[in-house]
Parts: structure tokens; C-alpha cells; sequence
């Protein structure tokens, strides 16, 4: 009552008396009005249409969780004063061309949770002062060219759980204030590129939900504002471009919940302070991957299958403060992997079979401690700290079990391991300590051989050294070094390989041979020697020549056909010509002009 006779207040305030009329209920029946706020309520009314009476002054109006099925222009005609308007949770199936021109102070419009399948151009039209749109939860398939040209000042877009398939190339052309755009949930198969470079003033851009496999290079150019990324939930993205993110100045990046197996090149977001890589497949993380990033402050890789951080792998990151590691396999965190610990204050790494050596003493003599969270880290070896957390470990605990022990490698046979040319050699090395040391190679040349190593010799995880097919050249001795926190031992083996006489080299090293499966192998120092046998009987060579034989002859047959066909309709088919001519008029014996008889035809035939 008190909202209808401001209403008449104002009316008689601006109009002519004779012209002015009151209404007699300023509010509809069933809704709410509120009079300071200018705001009417019509939620959860079970309204099959706009109701009528909604006053003139109206701001702010709710028409969520209703029965609606359509907008046309004739439903908010009257209410030019429109702010807000909330058309959530109907049944909404069409918004008509020009719905709200006659809203032109709508800032906030809100369609989500309706059936809309498409946006025609020009049903947002005339809404130059709108700030936040949600058309999010709805059946949008495609989104046309200039469908948002008129929605300059536009800021927020929310077009999650939609069904879109393709988003056209000047879809957010016009969108020139954007600065919050959601895709979740969505058909798409790759990333709108075109259409989102339209968007220069985006900073914060959410893909989540996503069913793409691959990302394109230089997929987000045209974002020089982008500020926050996140890509999440794509189960099918396996790979990260190195261009994927160039050009960009992000201080948030989340790529969480993919099917990764290697951490992306982050190296050139100098800006970046929060990077995320958790519920991944990345195993590693490799050393420098993160150099120049000083301003990077959480990292969080939380179960991600990761196995082992390199020496140096947090190189660069001098600022980071909080790191995340949670629910991983970790067996150990060595302090080599940090540059500089003393911006870190938190380091969760619960949830991982840590083994309680030397080499996470570290951590229980770091002053002052880090902050474990709330998932406290435990000791998974050795068996008398099994399940104990790091933080109850006491002194006499430290100093007795917490320890490692130098590395030693098994004695070989003294004499030179030997090889055929051309043949795969082993030479094998085994070491023990605590933690278990790793195994490399020196060759007679001085370079070094890892596990990482590839080519012909390459060097396995059980510590031996495989050449794949040895040469001369690699005889010599070979210096075996295993290596741990404690220290290293090492071991000295000698190499020989025997030439096979064969003197093209080139041609025999793309030479293939047929093995028997019954071949003989033989170990002489920790050099397998095998004993080939090339299967040819004369019955193969016999059907081999059978089979080339009837092949050739089969062709020549066929030829022979072809020429035979061709003669005999030789001479068949002869062409022949009809002339038809009228002869020239002659002087007659009588020197009188005489006429032939009239026209005559030749018939020739051609040879």
C-alpha cells in the first residue's frame, strides 16, 4: 500500500492531474514489493507468464524459479527503469528480437537454468548498459557472429553447461570491457581462438569441463590483459605447446585434472605467483624448470603420480613460500632441490612414502620448522619409523636411523669382457647402500652415461650398459659409478670388441639379419654373445623362384590377349565418306550451253 502511494506521489509530482491515474495495486497479487530498495520479488510463484502491475519504478526485479516459457518486447515494455533482472530456473525456450530494448539501464541480467538453444542476433539489443550476463545451465548450440555487438560495457559473461559445438570467430565482437568469460561443461573440440582475441581487455578466463584433446599453438593471442587462467577437468589433454602460453603476462595459472605427463614451459610468465599442476600424470619434476620465475609464491602439484624432484628442479623460484606435493610417491625431497629455503614457510608432503634417510634431515634440523599442514608427512622406512610422523622424531631417533650409508659395487671378473662386432654387449654393474644408489657410465672418451641417455648404448635401471650393436671403436675401459647422498664407489671394466672382417661398415650397419629363435647366448664377463644361424633350405629358394617365374609369365599372357583382341577387330570397323556435289555447266558440241542432270554423290571408303 505504502509502494502504490508513492507511486501516486510521484505521478501527481509530474503529470497534470486530469492526466494522472493511480493504480489500485501498485504490486502484484503475488509478489513481493519493497519500497526503499524499488525492488519487487516474484520468486518460486509458479507464474506461467509476467504478471501485470509491476510499478513503473521498479529497479530490481525477480522472476526466478517459475513457469515462463518466453520473453518478448511486450513483457517489460513499461518498466524503464529496469536495473536487475533475474529470469533463473524457468522454462524459458525463446527470448524474442528486442525483449529488452525497452530496458536500457539493465545491468544485470541473469537467464541461467532455462532451455535456450540459441541467442538470436538482436534479443540482447539495446542493453548498452549491461555489466553482468548469465545465460549459463541452458541448451545454447552455437553462438553467432555479433550476438554481444551492443554489450560494450559487458564485464562478466557466464556461458557454462551449455551444449555448445562451435562458438563463431566475431562471436564477442563488441565485448571490448569484458573481464570475467566461464566455458564449462561444453561441446567444443578446440579452443574459440579467433573469437577469444576479440577480447582485449579479458583478465580472467575459466575453461573447465572441457573435452579437448590438444592445445594449438599460440592458442590464447590477443590476451595481452589476461591475468588469470585456469584449464580444468580436460581428462584429454596430454601434451602442453611450448607456444601455448606465449605472449601472455598471467599471475594465476591452473591446469589441474588432465591427463599431462610433463609440466608445461612456464618459463616466460615471469609474473606468475600461483601455479597449479595437481591430479595430473606428471612423474618428474625436471631441474630448471622453473628458472627466472622469482616471483612465483605457491606451487601446488598435488597428486599427481609424481615420483622424484630433481636436484635444482625449484631453481629460480627464490619467493616461493608455499609448496604442495600431497598424495604423491615420493620417497624423498633433498634440500639440492631448493635454491634458497628461506622464503619457504610451508611444505606439505603428506601422503607420500617418505624414506628417512640423510636425505630429509634437512627438515628436522631447518630453524624455524616448516608448516606441515593438516596432513602430517610419516616415515615409510626405515622399519623402526614406519607410520612415525616427522614432526614426533627425537633426537636419538635422528641420529641412529636417520642416516646413509656409502655406496659399493659388487666385484666382476677381472678379465676383458669381449664382443663381436655388430653384436648387442652388456656390461653389468650392481651396487648397494643406502638410499639405493644410482648407476652411471664413463666411457673411454670421458662421456658420461645415464639412465636419461639415449642411442646405441644406453644405460638401464638395473645399472648395466647395453651397446645394441657394438663397433671397434668402443673397446676400452669403462669406468662404472654409483652414486648417493654418502658418497661414490666406482669400477673399472675393460671392453674388447673383435672386427668381423667386413670391411663396407655403411652397408653393414643397415644390414638386417633373420634370427632363430633357438639361438645360443653365452655370458663371458657380462658380455652376452649370441650365435646366429641364417635359415635358407632349398625348398624356400625353390618357391621363391616358382612364384617370381608364374608372376612374369602371367603378365605376358595377359599382353599377349590384349594384342590378339586388338587384331581381330582390325579392319572391322572402316570408315567411310558420302560426297554429294552439283557439276559445272559445259559448252556442248554445238558450242551451245548445256545442263547436267542434276546432282551427284561419291561414296569413299578410307583404308
Amino acid at each position: 500500500m505504502l509502494f502504490s502511494l508513492f507511486s501516486c506521489a510521484l505521478g501527481l509530482s509530474l503529470l497534470p492531474l486530469h492526466l494522472f491515474q493511480c493504480p489500485a495495486h501498485a504490486c502484484p497479487a503475488r509478489c513481493e514489493c519493497s519500497v526503499p530498495t524499488r525492488s519487487v520479488s516474484c520468486h518460486r510463484r509458479r507464474l506461467a507468464q509476467v504478471p501485470e502491475g509491476i510499478p513503473i519504478e521498479t529497479r530490481s526485479l525477480d522472476l526466478s524459479k517459475n513457469r515462463l516459457r518466453i520473453v518478448t518486447p511486450q513483457n517489460f515494455s513499461s518498466l524503464l527503469l529496469l536495473e536487475e533482472l533475474d529470469l533463473s530456473n524457468n522454462l524459458l525456450s525463446s527470448v524474442e528480437p528486442n525483449s529488452f530494448r525497452a530496458q536500457p539501464r539493465l545491468r544485470s541480467l541473469r537467464l541461467r537454468s532455462n532451455q535456450l538453444t540459441l541467442l538470436p542476433r538482436g534479443a540482447l539489443a539495446g542493453l548498452s548498459e549491461l555489466t553482468l550476463l548469465d545465460v549459463s545451465q541452458n541448451r545454447l548450440v552455437i553462438l553467432l557472429d555479433y550476438g554481444f555487438e551492443e554489450q560494450r560495457r559487458l564485464r562478466v559473461l557466464e556461458l557454462s553447461d551449455n551444449e555448445l559445438v562451435f562458438i563463431a570467430p566475431r562471436a564477442f565482437s563488441g565485448l571490448a570491457s569484458l573481464r570475467s568469460l566461464t566455458l564449462q561443461r561444453c561441446n567444443l573440440s578446440t579452443v574459440p581462438t579467433h573469437a577469444l582475441a576479440h577480447l582485449h581487455g579479458l583478465t580472467s578466463l575459466r575453461l573447465r569441463d572441457l573435452g579437448i584433446a590438444e592445445l594449438q599453438a599460440h592458442t590464447f593471442k590477443g590476451l595481452p590483459r589476461l591475468k588469470h587462467l585456469e584449464v580444468d577437468r580436460w581428462p584429454l589433454l596430454e601434451g602442453f605447446p611450448t607456444s601455448a602460453l606465449q605472449g601472455l603476462n598471467l599471475s594465476t595459472l591452473s591446469i589441474t585434472h588432465t591427463n599431462l605427463t610433463s609440466v608445461p614451459v612456464v618459463t616466460n610468465l615471469l609474473y606468475l605467483t600461483h601455479l597449479n599442476l595437481s591430479y595430473s600424470r606428471i612423474r618428474v619434476l625436471p631441474a630448471g624448470w622453473l628458472r627466472g620465475m622469482d616471483r612465483l609464491e605457491v606451487l601446488r602439484v598435488r597428486q599427481a603420480n609424481l615420483l622424484s624432484v630433481e636436484p635444482q628442479a625449484f631453481q629460480g623460484a627464490s619467493s616461493l613460500r608455499i609448496l604442495d606435493l600431497c598424495y604423491n610417491r615420493l620417497a624423498t625431497l633433498e634440500r639440492s632441490v631448493f635454491p634458497v629455503t628461506e622464503a619457504l614457510q610451508t611444505l606439505l608432503i603428506g601422503q607420500n612414502p617418505l624414506v628417512c634417510d640423510c636425505r630429509l634431515r634437512w627438515l628436522l634440523e631447518r630453524t624455524p620448522p616448516l608448516l606441515y599442514g593438516d596432513v602430517q608427512p610419516e616415515c615409510s622406512a626405515p622399519a623402526p619409523l614406519a607410520g612415525k610422523p616427522l614432526r614426533d622424531l627425537v633426537e636419538a631417533q635422528i641420529s641412529r636411523y636417520v642416516i646413509c650409508t656409502k655406496p659399493r659395487v659388487i666385484s666382476m671378473a677381472s678379465y676383458p669382457a669381449q664382443a663381436e662386432e655388430g653384436q648387442r654387449a652388456w656390461l653389468y654393474c650392481s651396487a648397494d647402500g643406502a638410499p639405493p644408489p644410482s648407476v652411471s657410465w664413463l666411457t673411454p672418451l670421458r662421456r658420461h652415461i645415464t639412465t636419461k641417455s639415449t642411442g646405441r648404448v644406453v644405460v638401464h635401471t638395473n645399472g648395466s650398459l647395453e651397446f645394441r650393436m657394438a663397433e671397434p671403436q668402443d673397446s676400452g675401459m669403462y669406468v662404472c659409478v654409483a652414486s648417493n647422498p654418502a658418497g661414490n664407489a666406482t669400477l673399472s671394466v675393460t671392453l674388447a670388441v673383435k672386427t668381423s672382417g667386413i670391411r663396407d661398415r655403411a652397408l653393414y650397419a643397415n644390414r638386417s639379419f633373420l634370427f632363430d629363435p633357438d639361438y645360443n647366448s653365452s655370458l663371458i664377463n657380462g658380455t652376452e654373445e649370441y650365435t646366429i644361424r641364417v635359415v635358407l633350405d632349398f625348398t624356400t629358394i625353390l618357391v621363391s623362384t616358382a612364384m617370381g617365374c608364374l608372376s612374369f609369365l602371367g603378365v605376358v599372357l595377359f599382353c599377349f590377349l590384349l594384342l590378339f583382341a586388338w587384331s581381330r577387330g582390325k579392319g572391322k570397323h572402316r570408315g567411310s565418306v558420302d560426297i554429294q556435289y552439283v557439276p559445272r555447266k559445259r559448252k556442248g558440241a554445238n558450242s551451245e550451253l548445256t545442263e547436267t542432270s542434276g546432282p551427284r554423290r561419291v561414296n569413299m571408303k578410307m583404308i
